[in-house]
């Protein structure tokens, strides 16, 4: 995986995440929809045959790259949770 940044300002941050699919990106924008500073975020796959989510997340002034980071954080934990959950299902 690998984030191409295309548009950053001081409360807003437009990126690819490449190869990657929309599983990813959905799963990021709920958790950003958390966040307190989150504005607004979306993500869209520009191109059918080209699966790489174009992520957009606009704060309340916050520095956007920290939000994702965090939010990223946040996300591994709960991903963390349900691998351990599912060991018990073994």
């Amino acid at each position: 995986m690998e984030i191409k940044i295309l548009e950053e300002s001081k409360d807003k941050l437009l990126f690819d995440v490449e190869g990657e699919t929309s599983t990813i990106a959905n799963a990021l924008k709920q958790e950003l929809e958390t966040d307190s500073h989150v504005k607004s975020t979306g993500y869209n796959v520009p191109h059918p045959l080209i699966e790489t989510p174009r992520i957009l997340v606009e704060t309340d002034g916050a520095d956007p790259k920290k939000v994702v980071v965090e939010a990223c954080k946040r996300l591994r934990k709960e991903i963390s949770k349900l691998k351990d959950q599912a060991k018990v299902l073994k």
